[in-house]
């Protein structure tokens, strides 16, 4: 049996201001690259195996993803497939905001401009299918988004809407998960 890793982004602005960041293209900040570092250095430590890092095409992934490498050595590629939800209107605007948390009900909405959370599973279940039929030779860390983790866990776990809409992990935290 193979596993995959997982890596949540460094910290961003709009992560300390409580907002979408989705498809929108936003910075780490000085916590976030440090957390990055302290993560290739975890991930050392602990002795992780990994074949390649694949990331999301977003500046904040990238980043988190180069330190992790830089640190571990494992090589390091960007994939399109882990790129974050875009949630059209909803970018940028309160996590929070009851409007967005009533479209978060709908999985086939595309949030004016958006995609759905269906079209995101696809795009992030394809992947995961291809990766766990090379999971006995090659293991990969995805380094990606909160969006991205909760449709992961959701391929590897039975979970209720609620269970998915409240599922999130911590900036820069490493999850493990086994085909």
């Amino acid at each position: 049996m193979g596993c995959v890793y997982f890596v949540r982004h460094g910290q961003t602005v709009w992560n300390v201001e409580n907002k979408i960041c989705g498809a929108t293209d936003i910075e780490l900040t000085e916590l976030g690259h440090r957390q990055a570092v302290e993560t290739g250095e975890k991930i050392l430590a602990e002795g992780i195996q990994a074949d390649e890092i694949l990331y999301s095409p977003l500046v904040r992934t990238a980043e988190t993803a180069r330190h992790i490498s830089e640190i571990t050595k494992i090589p390091r590629r960007m994939e399109p497939r882990l790129r974050e939800q875009n949630f059209g209107k909803w970018e940028g605007t309160s996590r929070h905001g009851a409007e967005f948390q009533k479209a978060k009900e709908d999985f086939c909405c595309r949030y004016d401009g958006g995609e759905s959370m269906l079209q995101l599973a696809q795009r992030v279940y394809d992947l995961l299918d291809e990766i766990k039929a090379e999971a006995e030779e090659k293991t990969y860390i995805l380094v990606a988004h909160n969006g991205i983790s909760r449709v992961i866990q959701s391929y590897f776990f039975d979970m209720t809407n609620a269970e998915y809409a409240a599922f999130g992990v911590e900036n820069c935290a490493v999850r493990r998960y086994v085909f």
